[in-house]
C-alpha cells in the first residue's frame, strides 16, 4: 500500500481559497491514479477530482470550474486548489490513490467554509 499523509485544510470565509497536499510515500507518476474525496456530517463519502498516471482529469460537477488537482513532480504531492469556497464545500478531505491491486486513504484533513 501507498502511505498518505495530507496537509493545507482549515476555516476559510465563503468566497475564500485554499490549497490542499497529499504527500505519497511513492512515486506519484507510479500510480494508478490519485484523487479527493470528501465527507460531510452525514452524508456519504464523495468523488471531488481524480488525476490519472497519464494526466487525465476528472472533477465532480459541484465543483468544475473552482478546484484544480495537479501534480508536483519536486515535492511528490498531489494538489487539489480551491477557490470559491462555499458552506457546502465544508467537509473533511481524504487523499486517495489506486497502486497496482491497491487502494490507500490518507487521514483526512478537514476543510470548514464558515463567515
Amino acid at each position: 500500500q501507498v502511505q498518505l499523509v495530507e496537509s493545507g485544510g482549515g476555516l476559510v470565509q465563503p468566497g475564500g481559497s485554499l490549497r490542499l497536499s497529499c504527500a505519497a510515500s511513492v512515486s506519484i507518476f507510479s500510480i494508478d491514479a490519485m484523487g479527493w474525496y470528501r465527507q460531510a456530517p452525514g452524508k456519504e463519502r464523495e468523488l471531488v477530482a481524480i488525476i490519472t498516471s497519464g494526466g487525465g482529469r476528472d472533477y465532480a460537477d459541484s465543483v468544475k470550474g473552482r478546484f484544480t488537482i495537479s501534480r508536483d513532480n519536486a515535492k511528490n504531492t498531489v494538489n487539489l486548489r480551491m477557490i470559491s469556497l462555499k458552506p457546502e464545500d465544508t467537509a473533511v478531505y481524504y487523499c486517495n490513490a489506486q497502486y497496482r491491486s491497491t487502494v490507500s486513504w490518507g487521514q483526512g484533513t478537514q476543510v470548514t467554509v464558515s463567515s
